[in-house]
């Protein structure tokens, strides 16, 4: 989700940071009155996913209690998908040019360079935390413990049951990894994070303000949640999976609501600042109907068209709820103002009166004195586009947006305040709008294409990680060749391959063990042979009877390279290791 290349945003940024560090007097009298900041984003839930959106069917009254205090952001933008937007809200910048576009095969790895709002915040005295979904990248430097949190719970890949995670989990009674150790939990998976983030906040100094990100991975698929969430909606007509993905959501909503509770028990709602937000359009909140008499619910989207994916509005408008009493953001107002993910990093900085330095080349703006009520709006352009390939190409399911303006794959125009739902293709009657906003694609994709032609590469021997679990869900594929990204793929093992974007930090012997499933499972491999390549360097050996994994040890030198593996079956059909277990010697 971006932002046009005329960059008036960055000067407003800095002379709104200047102002406000100008009125501030000691960083004694900041910490005093900084709120806590808790961001909470849910995982394919859409914008009429909520009763107070509309929605007659699902059950949300902690959500629906929130919008009614928060200030509203009614015309917020993410990125189509999840790597994308989490990337951009992490960083303020466009997602492509943090090297996200993708949410598999290296392309939702996060370049470890980038400068994100937990180390800016822990930077200005916040401690840091997160729980729950990451999916930025599962090695360092891009894990969570490595891009400034203090505290980190997380589950691997995109999702729960996602090839980098713990082998075996199923949303519940499951194993996370604590600052990148596996753990047991008890609990369904979003009991788990909430719980933890309750925890761990009633463990912290008081005297110190906090930032907990809080990412659910529910209401993802797979749909998976006790039938006492879901069955009441399967009784009212609703079918599957939207009555478990309802079902997800209301267990979300209630684990909200016990959240509250416990800041207003710990005293300290009216001084903590809480957003809500998404990740990107419904997955399963929308179905067509099955037959001409088909009267059952079919579920609903605010009349926007399209879902998770798509660059109609439906794949990218979400709600944005901010609640802080102390700080002047309540009372049920809404901000009709063109907003992005990109806006929170520079928001929470100004919220926390901290700088972020020049160098980060932030694309956001701080809409802090929106969410305070000034009247003022930002001029602006903003560009979706979902890629979901190797290399991103121009054009590709884009859309630039204005406050009024709509041009969709470079071709359709649309009014979006007259005609919500996209019906109405007016691109032939406005040919100088499609021009402008085409010009202003071109100019925006100018400026995010600095990663295009590269790889954000996984670190090996790197001190944060000595012992490093490379997974397929990773790989750059082979052409015609898929990525095996969840358990059920490993569980099938298919004949694909692909190679590993990796850089050696130091010099030395590394060791690789090759494996298709993690080596608590002994799977004895089905190969044969096996074959490592790396830095022009090439081993193969013969698998003996009974392996779970077969040993190379590598001379290496500091520097970029790609890791390839072959598995070959007796019968000549092969395969890549689909966990890769590195460390150097």
């Amino acid at each position: 989700m971006l932002i046009t290349c005329k960059y008036p945003l960055r000067a407003t940024l800095c002379l709104g940071m200047m102002f406000f560090l100008a009125c501030s007097l000691t960083a004694e009298s900041r910490n005093a009155g900084r709120p806590n900041i808790i961001l909470i984003i849910t995982d394919d839930q859409g914008y009429g996913d909520i009763g107070a959106h509309g929605n007659t069917m699902i059950r949300t009254p902690n959500l629906d209690r929130l919008h009614a205090q928060s200030v509203r952001l009614t015309d917020y933008h993410v990125d189509p998908t999840c790597s994308p937007t989490r990337s951009a809200l992490m960083t303020g910048r466009y997602s492509s040019r943090t090297g996200v576009w993708h949410t598999i095969m290296g392309r939702s790895i996060m370049a470890g360079d980038e400068l994100t709002v937990a180390e800016t915040l822990r930077g200005s005295g916040y401690h840091t935390a997160m729980f729950g979904k990451w999916h930025l990248g599962d090695n360092a430097p891009s894990r969570p413990q490595d891009q400034g949190f203090d505290y980190a719970l997380y589950h691997g890949g995109g999702g729960v049951w996602q090839t980098p995670d713990y082998y075996g989990n199923d949303y519940s009674d499951d194993t996370y990894f604590e600052m990148g150790e596996p753990r047991k939990f008890t609990g369904y998976c979003t009991d788990v994070w909430f719980r933890e983030a309750i925890n761990h906040m009633g463990r912290l100094d008081r005297e110190k303000p906090f930032f907990i990100y809080l990412a659910t991975n529910a209401p993802h698929g797979p749909f998976r949640v006790d039938p006492k969430y879901s069955d009441p909606y399967k009784d009212q007509g609703v079918p599957s999976p939207m009555a478990e993905f309802y079902g997800m959501i209301t267990n979300i909503d209630e684990n909200i609501g016990r959240l509250r509770k416990t800041l207003a028990d710990l005293g300290i709602e009216k001084n903590t600042l809480l957003l809500f937000t998404t990740d990107n359009g419904t997955a399963a909140g929308v179905r067509n109907r099955r037959t001409d008499n088909d009267d059952s619910w079919t579920g609903f989207n605010m009349n926007m068209r399209g879902t998770k994916g798509s660059e109609y509005d439906g794949g990218h408008r979400v709600p944005f709820f901010a609640y802080w009493p102390d700080g002047g953001i309540s009372g049920g107002r809404d901000v009709e103002m063109l907003t992005a993910h990109i806006d929170i990093h520079p928001t929470l900085a100004e919220v926390a009166g901290a700088t972020i330095p020049q160098s980060a080349d932030l694309d956001g703006s701080t809409i802090l004195p929106q969410l305070r009520g000034a009247s003022t709006v930002l001029d602006r352009t903003l560009v979706v586009h979902s890629q979901r390939i190797e290399f991103p190409e121009k054009w590709r399911k884009s859309a630039v947006m204005t406050p009024r303006w709509r041009l969709v794959n470079g071709r359709e125009l649309f009014d979006i305040q007259q005609d919500p739902s996209q019906k109405l293709d007016l691109a032939g009657q406005y040919p100088q709008i499609v021009s402008r906003l085409r010009s202003e694609y071109e100019a925006w994709w100018d400026h995010i294409d600095t990663r295009f032609d590269d790889y954000v590469r996984i670190n090996l021997g790197d001190p944060a990680e000595p012992e490093a679990l490379l997974t397929c869900h990773d790989w750059h594929p082979d052409e015609g060749s898929g990525v095996p990204w969840n358990q059920s793929h490993i569980e099938n093992q298919p004949f694909h391959n692909g190679f590993w974007a990796v850089e050696v930090q130091e010099a030395g012997q590394y060791e690789f063990i090759l494996r298709q499933k993690p080596a608590q499972e002994k799977y004895i491999l089905t190969a044969s042979t096996a074959a490592i390549s790396i830095q022009g360097h090439s081993a193969e050996e013969k698998v003996p009877t009974g392996a779970t994994g077969i040993r190379f040890i590598l001379p290496l030198e500091k520097g970029r390279s790609s890791l390839y593996t072959t598995l070959t079956d007796p019968d000549g059909r092969s395969r890549g290791a689909f966990f890769i277990e590195v460390r150097r010697l």
